[in-house]
């Protein structure tokens, strides 16, 4: 039976909420069976919520789910309902989750360094799989992003920012030694998030100026089965016309491009971009020759 078109936003939206649900409980289980037994942090609201439980006592998801409480209202007023309810559903998941795995085995214990790396990979792959799927868990990303659109700063440097203050807190709590190691998860965790939102593939766009830009995207189209653009430029210095190649490929075929550009032409100028995403057309994975 197939579905109709009026159903299909519905089962997307379903789908998306049960990932971010999914990511909430992966969360959850990198905090209770790696970081927190071993006196390790969070970053964001999370790790305020760790260290007011672990002063207060009172139970670490009720802890979570109050905090955000601004935060979602602000998400909600300044970058939709849709974000807001899938950032409820996911701190809601969240919240319930470290209250049903408290009690949890502790999967690693004393070995520092194993703790930051495994913790960090854990949450990090939990809190990226929940943005890939439109919800936030933690209320300073909501936060950073709001602010980014105020201030002269990008939203990653607002988040790192914020969270100098939150590590100056969790300090209180676990020690200086604790701080940096829950800095240091946060940074695993941070790196982790991007390789989830991204894939791990990803896309870069390469910019090239050369002096044999036919020849140029004829090799890239034979060896690399990539199509390119031209932009029509002039230059500033010579006031002579340019062409701009532009190419947009797949992370894994970075080296290669670069290996084509510098057989070609070793003087060319050439500026790579991160893609966020890539969608239409014909981008695909093809074969490297």
């Amino acid at each position: 039976m197939s579905v109709n078109t009026q159903q299909k936003p519905m089962l997307t939206l379903a789908w998306r909420g049960l990932f971010v649900i999914i990511g909430a409980f992966i969360t959850a289980y990198g905090l209770e069976a790696v970081l927190i037994p071993n006196n390790v942090s969070d970053g964001g609201v999370t790790g305020l919520s760790i260290v007011g439980s672990q002063l207060s006592g009172l139970p670490l998801g009720i802890l979570i789910a109050v905090l955000n409480i601004p935060f979602v209202f602000l998400g909600y007023k300044q970058i939709g309902k849709s974000f807001a309810i899938k950032s409820v559903i996911g701190i809601a998941s969240l919240a319930i989750g470290t209250a049903l795995m408290h009690h949890v085995p502790t999967i690693i214990k004393g070995d520092t360094l194993l703790v930051t790396v495994v913790g960090g990979i854990i949450i990090g792959f939990g809190m990226g799989l929940a943005l890939r799927n439109g919800g936030a868990l933690d209320g300073i990303d909501m936060l950073a992003v709001l602010l980014s659109r105020k201030l002269p700063f990008g939203t990653s440097d607002l988040i790192l920012f914020l969270n100098l203050f939150v590590f100056i807190v969790v300090s209180t709590v676990f020690g200086l030694q604790g701080a940096i190691l829950s800095g240091i998860a946060y940074f695993i965790a941070s790196k982790v998030i991007h390789i989830v939102e991204e894939g791990l593939s990803g896309s870069k766009t390469f910019q090239i100026i050369t002096r044999e830009p036919e020849k140029m995207v004829e090799t890239i189209r034979d060896r690399l089965g990539r199509s390119a653009t031209y932009n029509l430029a002039q230059g500033g210095y010579s006031n002579e016309p340019i062409k701009v190649i532009n190419c947009v490929i797949n992370r894994l075929e970075e080296s290669k491009m670069k290996e084509i550009i510098y057989e070609i032409d070793k003087h060319a100028f050439v500026t790579v971009y991160d893609v966020a995403e890539v969608r239409g057309g014909n981008f695909k994975k093809n074969d490297i020759h």
